[in-house]
């Protein structure tokens, strides 16, 4: 097994911990998620670099990468929604989601924007999560046909912003969970934190939701033609 195999492997392996830790009512675990999820949002990017640039592309790796994708895809946006689900989701009332809440006054743990409480949509969660089945369909569909459907510049910056959404989720995770701990909630240093961790997690996140739309969108423009059977 090459270099970046074996990165992709530890992506898939890591990727339980960083589904399981951030309902762990403890900062330093909630830390460690963070950290995770840093980790197996650089490798993504440095396996497929390595084995590009190094000539190193395998059939395994085409196999493993995707599967990876997909995992950590799931393995983090299960959680966020869990713990961002706003009221009158079907999920709202999910019990480790709500015991040891350090947000006073909110439910679950959402992006607080001054006192307006920012809570993760069902639909957004769906329309990420459908959008990246529909992919996977579409692409085996067009490979069984030869075509390669290549990533396009629209898709590239959902996932640049879709992982900066899901860092500064998993980041306020950790620190809403230590400044309750310690007695910083209410303090004028964290409130300008927690306006800046909010913007950058509900703009990201309005941006990676607007891009996975669109980015569809083209892919089906440019490539619908093959489920046709048209060239």
């Amino acid at each position: 097994m090459n270099l970046p195999n074996t990165l992709t492997v530890a992506r898939i392996c890591v990727t339980p911990l960083i589904a399981w830790l951030p309902f762990v009512h403890d900062w330093r675990l909630r830390l460690l998620a963070f950290v995770l999820f840093i980790a197996a949002a650089v490798t993504d990017y440095w396996d497929g670099h390595l084995a590009r640039t190094r000539g190193l592309i395998t059939d395994l790796g085409k196999q493993l990468d995707p599967l990876a994708d997909k995992l950590l895809l799931f393995g983090t946006f299960v959680p966020m929604y869990l713990l961002q689900a706003p009221a009158g989701s079907p999920l709202h009332h999910y019990g480790p989601a709500r015991e040891g809440v350090p947000v006073p006054g909110a439910i679950g743990m959402p992006f607080l924007l001054g006192s307006f409480h920012v809570y993760l949509p069902l639909v957004v969660i769906l329309v990420i999560i459908g959008r990246e089945t529909a992919m996977t369909a579409f692409r085996s569909a067009a490979a069984r046909k030869g075509v390669v459907i290549a990533a396009i510049g629209s898709a590239k910056l959902k996932t640049v912003l879709q992982q900066t959404w899901v860092g500064a989720t998993y980041f306020w995770f950790f620190a809403a969970t230590a400044a309750w701990a310690y007695g910083w909630w209410g303090s004028a240093l964290w409130t300008a934190f927690s306006w800046l961790n909010g913007i950058v997690g509900t703009l990201s996140m309005i941006g990676a939701t607007a891009l996975t739309l669109w980015s569809l969108w083209v892919y089906v423009r440019r490539y619908g033609m093959v489920l046709l059977g048209r060239t």
